[in-house]
């Protein structure tokens, strides 16, 4: 079966030790500059940046955020597969209208089993309403699961940033909430800030 779609879902924040996991799920247009994409840890900030605002200006997208909470309650790679839920429900519902702004048309009765695939970065696949698959490493193959890792990415940083105005003395803005020394130190000496993920070790 052809399908008229391919949607990329992918991932930013697994590893880290605060803060929520946030996904992405992106449908490329034909005419998307593919040369600016790339795996979003391989891209400096700038040029992430950059790349970010090109994809959410010309393409199809959602963004899943799992806090914290959520996190310790399922896991996190439960909190993953969730987020890309999130992100490619939220992505179908402004398929439409995108579509119509691209002049781009399908036959009537439209459903995202019939004309969207996606394929997540990874070994596992979320629950969601079309044919999926999984690849690891996919993040450095296929466009649109480099988009898809690109607006996770910034997105997740730019929550971070503003985490960081909240608990200036936990360094989120450096680090992110990954596991530095510099994070795992201040935690011990100061405690768990309110986002923390209180199931993962220290």
């Amino acid at each position: 079966m052809d399908f008229l779609f391919e949607c990329g879902l992918d991932e930013a924040g697994r590893g880290p030790l605060a803060g929520p996991v946030v996904a992405g799920a992106v449908i490329l247009p034909p005419d998307f500059p593919t040369e600016i994409l790339n795996d979003s840890k391989k891209l400096s900030e700038k040029k992430r940046i950059d790349a970010q605002k090109v994809i959410a200006d010309s393409s199809c997208w959602g963004i899943g955020v799992v806090d914290h909470e959520l996190i310790d309650s399922m896991n996190i790679l439960q909190a993953s597969l969730y987020a890309m839920k999130l992100a490619y429900e939220m992505m179908i519902l402004k398929l439409p209208d995108w579509c119509n702004s691209h002049n781009i048309q399908y036959k009537k009765g439209f459903s995202p089993s019939t004309l969207v695939s996606a394929v997540a970065d990874g070994t596992f696949v979320p629950d969601i309403s079309c044919k999926v698959r999984c690849e690891p490493k996919a993040d450095g193959k296929y466009p649109c699961v480099m988009a898809a890792s690109i607006m996770a990415k910034v997105y997740r940083d730019n929550l971070m940033v503003e985490y960081d105005r909240i608990y200036p003395e936990y360094g989120y803005k450096k680090h992110k909430g990954y596991p530095t020394k510099e994070h795992r130190e201040i935690c011990r000496k100061i405690g768990p800030s309110p986002i923390q993920r209180l199931s993962f070790k220290y």
